[in-house]
């Protein structure tokens, strides 16, 4: 488990430009050493601002999109298509701009998928998928994904993994269906903590003065229970990722600002 670095930047619009930077550098030194890299993307205003900065910094190429598996931390359960699915923004913003290999591609399962609206075998369609891609060097239940990035809603929830519901307690599974969601749509399917968790570096996304007081909890040891934030943790490397204003009540001195 990695403690948490924070770093912060001016704004909402900066803090995606440099966010889709970092991935860049963090992508292309996965890929040099070792061939192939993995991402989980997360939806959102900021997740989705940072495809699209990437889709159009000149950067993006020195990537080698056929050699990127691409994951998703949570989706809604909506047909195939809609606008609200983060599939959807993720392929508008970014990805069917680039030249990625379909089967590289790893999409969470839609409403009117094979398992139709039956979202508890949706989520172990994904579960399995996961599985099928572990390798001897992962030594966990999923891959360690090389980024996993998550925003965080006013409430501290992360993926679809939200204050008090089933889902934060769950400690085997590693993808679960979601059902109540306190934000619509109410059924999602999401990853886990036990999946989360196995990631080399979780990259908290966060913009926003609504989001300010569910960061100053996360960082302060709130239950994850309560703020699921606290639950997500790298392996190697845990980074804040803020704007001023979803750090401003943070201690002083507790963040370090962005390179100019």
């Amino acid at each position: 488990m990695s403690a948490p670095e924070i770093v912060v930047h001016a704004n909402k619009d900066l803090l995606a430009q440099a966010v889709a930077a970092r991935l860049v550098t963090r992508l292309v030194d996965v890929q040099a050493s070792r061939g192939s890299a993995s991402v989980v993307l997360t939806g959102g205003g900021v997740g989705t601002g940072v495809l699209a900065a990437l889709a159009e910094s000149p950067a993006r190429d020195a990537i080698d999109w056929r050699h990127l598996d691409v994951w998703w931390g949570d989706e809604r359960f909506l047909p195939a298509g809609d606008p609200e699915r983060n599939e959807t923004g993720a392929r508008a913003a970014l990805l069917d701009h680039v030249p990625t290999d379909p089967a590289r591609m790893h999409p969470m399962a839609a409403s009117d998928g094979p398992d139709g609206d039956n979202v508890e075998a949706a989520a172990e369609r994904y579960a399995a998928e996961l599985a099928k891609a572990v390798r001897p060097e992962d030594h966990g239940p999923v891959p360690a994904f090389d980024i996993l990035m998550l925003g965080v809603g006013p409430d501290g929830h992360v993926a679809s993994l939200f204050p008090e519901h089933p889902a934060v307690y769950e400690e085997e599974r590693t993808v679960v269906g979601v059902h109540g969601s306190p934000k619509p749509p109410p059924i999602r399917t999401s990853l886990t903590f036990p999946a989360i968790n196995a990631a080399r570096e979780v990259w908290f996304l966060v913009a926003g003065e609504e989001k300010a007081r569910a960061v100053r909890l996360a960082l302060s040891g709130a239950g994850p229970v309560q703020i699921p934030a606290t639950g997500a943790h790298g392996q190697q490397r845990t980074l804040w990722l803020l704007d001023r204003s979803a750090a401003k009540d943070l201690p002083a001195g507790l963040h370090r600002p962005a390179s100019p």
